[in-house]
């Protein structure tokens, strides 16, 4: 299994620190979870039901004509490579290290790429991925370029699948209105914007057709019917929306001021995280977590990603932390 961030027990019990003592900045979650709405108990009792609205308001918030929801973005990750017969996947890199291996795994041939390398190699591929914004860097294509890979794909009857997991505060650059077109596949989470990723969640957005193949590689109840509630809940709920855009914008603004603050400016990032490339990442990691504070380490090409704090007290914590690192390696 790959590592990832929001490994909070593992750092526990590595560091001796209890759970509730620390400041978990390692997951790239926006830090205010949405209100859970009250679930009736026969959500609980009965399987799940697939007319109860969510495909409706998940249509309108994503503004596409089709979604399939599934028990995460990870799944679709992990079953769109079973659709095809093994070929050539580029990956734009670097990214979520869950795309690549899902398609080595199913068999396929994997060139990660450079993005100023995709138009040469474009031609030879079956299929590209490419996560927009990207993670970790937090860098985003326009829908025009992402468009014409598209269409240079879908001629030879390949696929563009875009992972557009931190869309949600840029909904503009979003490709989810065009997903309609044959061999483009739009994957969105809900658990990072929402802050709730603990519910499992996520959309595939498509043509009809492609979305029955994956249907029946998902399964029957793939979604429960607690999770249905709470989706459609927060999907509907444009005034949380709103807030929730406003605040991960300036929270993520603040963040990377106050990292340039303490000589370590990020290189980049989103509403939701900052990314720093350092040839210390190893030791600015280790001092963070021996302090409580867990970040995210790219131990591959020395960098670290930090999440949004979420209260005046965590601010606080990691201005004071940073402040003790800077002065140790002065």
């Amino acid at each position: 299994m790959l590592e990832h961030g929001g490994r909070l027990r593992q750092a526990v019990l590595h560091y001796g620190i209890a759970e509730a003592d620390w400041l978990d900045l390692s997951s790239g979650l926006a830090p205010w979870p949405f209100a859970i709405p009250e679930i009736d108990q026969r959500a609980w009792a009965r399987l799940p039901e697939t007319d109860d609205g969510l495909e409706h308001a998940a249509c309108a918030y994503y503004g596409a004509p089709n979604v399939l929801p599934v028990p995460g973005s990870q799944c679709a990750i992990q079953l769109l490579p079973r659709l095809r017969r093994g070929g050539k996947v580029g990956v734009l890199s670097p990214c979520y290290a869950e795309h690549a291996e899902a398609w080595r795994r199913s068999g396929h041939i994997v060139r990660e790429i450079m993005e100023q390398e995709v138009d040469f190699y474009l031609d030879t591929l079956d299929v590209l991925v490419v996560v927009n914004p990207n993670n970790p860097t937090g860098l985003s294509l326009s829908a025009e370029r992402l468009l014409e890979w598209h269409a240079r794909l879908a001629q030879r009857g390949g696929w563009l699948v875009v992972d557009e997991a931190f869309m949600d505060n840029t909904p503009d650059l979003s490709l989810s209105a065009q997903s309609w077109r044959t061999g483009l596949i739009v994957l969105r989470s809900f658990g990072k914007f929402f802050g709730l990723a603990g519910i499992r969640l996520g959309f595939v957005l498509a043509e009809l057709k492609l979305l029955k193949l994956l249907a029946e590689q998902v399964g029957p109840w793939a979604v429960s019917g607690p999770t249905r509630i709470v989706g459609q809940a927060c999907l509907l709920d444009t005034a949380a929306q709103a807030l929730q855009r406003e605040r991960s914008v300036l929270a993520s603004g603040c963040l990377a001021r106050l990292l340039g603050v303490h000589d370590l400016p990020p290189q980049g990032g989103c509403a939701l995280f900052q990314w720093l490339i350092t040839p210390h990442a190893d030791r600015l990691y280790e001092f963070m977590a021996q302090r409580g504070i867990l970040l995210r380490l790219f131990a591959h090409n020395s960098s670290v990603r930090f999440g949004l704090p979420a209260t005046e007290a965590d601010w606080l914590r990691l201005e004071q932390t940073l402040l003790a690192y800077t002065k140790e390696v002065a």
